[in-house]
This record gives C-alpha cells, structure tokens and sequence, in this order.
C-alpha cells in the first residue's frame, strides 16, 4: 500500500476558488472551522468579482494559502498559514470527504511544517483544534505537538522549531526512508544555503536537516552522493543524470543541479528506492535505477 502523500502549491486558480466553496458548503467539512463562513463569503466575493484565471495574491492577504493535491495531481483540501510575530498558526482541512481516514491529514500537517519552520522562519507552530474533532486531534498529535493549553471547547497544540528539528533528525517526523548525506557534502550544501536560502531551496534545507551524516569512506556505493552519475525512471521516462553543484548545472548535457526539483529529490537515496516528489507542474514518481557513478566508491574525495 502507497505511504500518504500530499503536496502543497501556494498558486490559487479560479477553478480552486470554485472547488473551496463546494468544500464550505458541506456541513460536515466546516463542523468544526470556527471562520468558515467568513472564508466562504469571501471566496464567493473574490470568484464574483475578480475574472482572473490566476487568484493566489488575493487568497495571501493576512496569511499565506496553499492547495493540497495528492499523488494524482488531484486538490483535497487546503492549509493556511498565519504568522504573527515569530509565532505561525496553521489551519488545515481535507476538503474532499472521500479521503478522510487515508491520513492525508498528518501528510498535509507535515508539509505545513516545513515550510513554516524552513521558509517563514517560525519560531512556534500553533494549532488551535475543537475538543470534538477527534480525526485532527489524532493527526496533530501523530506529527508530535504538544498540548498547549486547553478550555471547554479549543484545545490548543504547539511545535517548536527546536522540537522539530530534533523530531526530524531522530526520524521521528515524516514517511520517508532514511537518506545518508556525507559530511563534505552537508558542509558545502549548507554554506550555498546561506546565500540562497527561500522558498526555492526549503525542500532541500530540509533534506540535509533529516538525512544521516556519515563520513565520505562510510557511505554507501549505491547512495547519490554529489557528483554522482544515475540511471533514474521518471513515471515512464527514462534518464541518465549527474547531481551537481549550481554553478556546473546544465540541463542539455543531463547535469541536474542540486537546487532543482529533482536533484533535491534523489539526494541521498540509494539504487532501488521510489520517491513521489512534485516538480513544477506535477507530481511524479522517481526511481533510482543505478547509481553509474559515485566520487567517494570510486576514491575520487576531492570532488
């Protein structure tokens, strides 16, 4: 059976706007969202009044917006963020009934993490569930908050980065399967972060934050490493790729850049594994098929 899968895209189209206000009129979807009808009545004013195909700047004011799509590119729900001061409170809800009980919910909270604690620089993560809603209380909790504090009605959960960052390292947070980064490699990639550092290079912030550091003569063969050559399946496409470092990226030649989607995805993974990964404008399925080369089995250290 397929691990959970969500993706979340901050691009709001019109056709979006539509789906959220069929999701707010199911009274079973807005039971417990205390702003529904807020929300619905201004969806319903935005998707009125603004004939545009693209709506994502307008559904970001007060706080940011994404869409969650599942593995088949499909939208099921949606998850906001609002930062206030360094704190950041997030909103979910899995809009579409027929996937509830998949737990799309804990997938969707753990992609709202990362990107409040990697991209809005969060401090706190805050989520304030109704003592009735049982399925968001199970998912919070699953994804390691903490209660905060609680009243008749409202119980509130917290994550701190510092907890986060721990949870992520020990492999306590996520579906994903170890990946082992060597400690050069860590190096190096965290000193172009701190140049580049945005919304571009979240997904690979937070791979080097969950992978386990080994020393260059420790890692596996069949790891890609950087510099590494790969035979990959894209869905049905085949191609030979070589990881590298932005600067010696070139698309035509099949030399991936670490910061693309794809050179973020196959970082650390070994021959064998499969990973659901969104690239621009889908969701896909990578498989590392061989690892041709890799500079530490072949005892090239200095690249």
């Amino acid at each position: 059976m397929s691990k959970p899968f969500i993706s979340l895209c901050p691009e709001i189209t019109r056709a979006n706007a539509l789906t959220l206000m069929d999701w707010l009129e199911d009274k079973n979807v807005i039971r417990y969202l205390s702003d529904s009808r807020n929300v619905s009545r201004l969806i319903e004013q935005v998707v009125g009044r603004v004939h545009l195909p693209i709506l994502t700047h307008l559904f970001n004011q007060g706080g940011r917006f994404f869409m969650a799509y599942d593995r088949h590119d499909v939208p099921v729900g949606f998850v906001r963020l609002i930062k206030t001061g360094p704190n950041c409170e997030i909103v979910l809800v899995i809009g579409d009934r027929e996937n509830w009980g998949r737990k799309l919910g804990a997938s969707a909270i753990r992609e709202g993490m990362k990107l409040a604690f990697f991209d809005m620089r969060a401090e706190k993560l805050i989520a304030k569930i109704h003592t009735e809603n049982a399925r968001s209380l199970k998912a919070f909790l699953r994804c390691g908050f903490l209660l905060e504090s609680e009243t008749a009605s409202l119980k509130a959960f917290s994550m701190t980065s510092e907890r986060y960052l721990r949870l992520l390292r020990e492999s306590q947070i996520g579906d994903s399967a170890d990946i082992q980064i060597t400690e050069i490699d860590k190096a190096r990639l965290q000193n172009l972060l701190t140049l580049e550092a945005g919304p571009s290079t979240v997904d690979l912030e937070h791979e080097l934050e969950r992978a386990i550091v080994v020393e260059p003569q420790q890692v596996a063969e069949n790891v890609v490493t950087m510099n590494s050559r790969a035979l990959l399946r894209l869905d049905d496409e085949e191609m030979e790729v070589a990881l590298v470092y932005p600067q010696e990226a070139d698309n035509g030649a099949g030399k991936l850049s670490v910061f693309s989607s794809i050179g973020t995805a196959i970082l650390g993974y070994k021959e064998g594994d499969a990973i659901d990964w969104r690239v621009p404008d889908r969701t896909c399925r990578i498989r590392i098929d061989k690892v041709l080369y890799q500079p530490e089995a072949a005892g090239d250290f200095h690249l």
